[in-house]
């Protein structure tokens, strides 16, 4: 083997770090992409029966903290070891899934992933400190090519264990996510190495106050801030992927159409990817838009790297738009794979660059301090997608509201779910007193209450970021 070949490019470090970070998204996004689904299918097939709103506080909440916390766990990390503190973020994930699987009311579910989002705040700056550290002028270009890589294969793979794991269990997947954790805890244990460190003698007080206050250097300038509060947009859209898509599949769209196809195909990739009732699982599908990226990632970087930052943000969002519209266009899970194809291509496009332009447009004295706020409008668009995710989608495409309001403009009284009345229970007695095959039920509810209207809230969400950013392109070109 030829000693200038990738691998001695990079310090064993570099390596341990990127196999900690696609075992952490394989986990992490193992569960999260099921999470929805877990927070308000029906009680009967194992899951809690929650509503919209309370799925989208958990989620949102949750998932806000851990883009806001690293403010704070980068500084403890920096103060105390990059290694105590990864340890310490395994130990809470862990223990934290652990828990999770045997919550069963809202407050303690809310807690627990209140937790398990602190140690993702702790993971987070420091892996990515790790490949920094580890990585120079001349390879750190590559090297976060292979951390970004690392990324999404780890993404794609963790849903294709747990979707088969929910089928028989849902509490398997509680476990698998924290045996996975538990084996991160191994390797940085055993082989990680501190890599080298500005040792940070400051008290801890003042180590936070100075993360605050850089914070609010970079805050001061209004252009950047209004780039910050546009991009928010983005991300508001983006997690639609996991707030609101998996739950409008399992609710209205037939992805035996899918798995009959694809059975005509090859029965054995059929019978692979699909349930034992002959359908594919919403979390499957909507993780082909990680299998997108990985294929086309590469390819896409090509031909949008001969583009300013800001004109591939704003051409990639507007095309992550139409294909966000899309995907809640249909009942058809064929057409919904086309549709996770256009927006995987806008956000190829867009989500790269943000970080890109960052760089490019901060002072060279406050790279550092700018790229630490490229978490905030993640955050924002975390709270906001929330919202969008919980009330509005309650309210205009959630199946179970939609039940009960047609049955108030009938005249039929039906019972409300309660801890012996689930879910099904209530689709059950729905259609008996209606005289409606299940077919007959999703076709009328689809037509007569139209839940697809949510597509216009999702989509507008990325077309007002887009008129935004070309508003803020002119501004930023003045």
């Amino acid at each position: 083997m030829k000693k200038n070949n990738i691998f001695n490019k990079f310090p064993s470090t570099f390596w341990i770090a990127n196999t900690a970070e696609l075992i952490e998204r394989l986990a992490w996004y193992g569960f999260y992409m099921v999470f929805a689904i877990y927070l308000t299918a029906s009680k009967e097939t194992g899951a809690l029966g929650f509503s919209q709103v309370e799925k989208s506080y958990i989620m949102s909440l949750g998932t806000t903290l851990l883009y806001l916390l690293p403010i704070i766990t980068g500084s403890i990390a920096d103060k105390f070891g990059y290694k105590k503190i990864l340890l310490l973020s395994f130990a809470i994930y862990s223990s934290g899934f652990l828990l999770l699987g045997k919550a069963t009311n809202f407050s303690s579910v809310f807690a627990i992933f209140i937790y398990i989002a602190i140690g993702g705040a702790f993971f987070k700056p420091i892996i990515s400190a790790t490949i920094a550290k580890t990585t120079n002028e001349k390879n750190s270009s590559i090297g976060f090519g292979i951390f970004y890589l690392m990324v999404n294969i780890g993404s794609f793979i963790g849903p294709l264990f747990t979707s088969n794991l929910r089928q028989s269990s849902w509490y398997s997947v509680f476990l698998f996510t924290s045996a996975v954790f538990i084996l991160n805890f191994i390797l940085i244990l055993f082989f990680y190495k501190e890599p080298e460190r500005i040792k940070n003698n400051k008290t801890f007080k003042s180590s936070i106050s100075e993360s605050f206050i850089n914070i609010f250097k970079v805050l001061k300038d209004l252009k950047f801030v209004i780039f910050l509060i546009l991009i928010a947009g983005f991300w508001a859209m983006y997690y639609q992927l996991f707030y609101s898509l998996p739950v409008f599949i399992e609710q209205w769209v037939d992805t035996s159409i899918l798995f009959n196809k694809i059975n005509s195909i090859s029965p054995y990739i059929a019978n692979l990817i699909g349930t034992s009732q002959h359908t594919i699982a919403a979390e499957m599908i909507t993780n082909i838009d990680a299998m997108y990226i990985i294929v086309f990632q590469i390819i896409i970087s090509a031909i949008v790297m001969k583009f300013k930052p800001l004109n591939a943000m704003i051409s990639g969002i507007l095309i992550a738009s139409i294909g966000m519209g899309l995907m809640f266009f249909s009942m058809n899970p064929v057409f919904l794979l086309f549709a996770i194809l256009i927006f995987s291509l806008g956000e190829m496009s867009s989500s790269p660059k943000i970080t890109e332009y960052i760089g490019r447009i901060a002072p060279k004295d406050r790279v550092a301090m700018y790229m630490g706020t490229s978490f905030l409008p993640v955050a924002l668009g975390s709270s906001i997608a929330g919202y969008l995710s919980g009330s509005v989608y309650q309210n205009i495409a959630d199946k179970i509201s939609i039940i009960y309001k047609d049955g108030l403009a009938r005249g039929i009284n039906l019972q409300k779910i309660n801890n012996n009345f689930t879910q099904t229970d209530l689709i059950n007695e729905y259609l008996q007193k209606t005289n409606q095959t299940l077919n007959q039920m999703n076709n009328y509810l689809w037509s007569e209450y139209q839940p697809y209207n949510i597509l216009y809230v999702y989509a507008s969400i990325g077309f007002i970021t887009t008129l935004g950013l070309l508003a803020y392109h002119k501004f930023a070109n003045k």
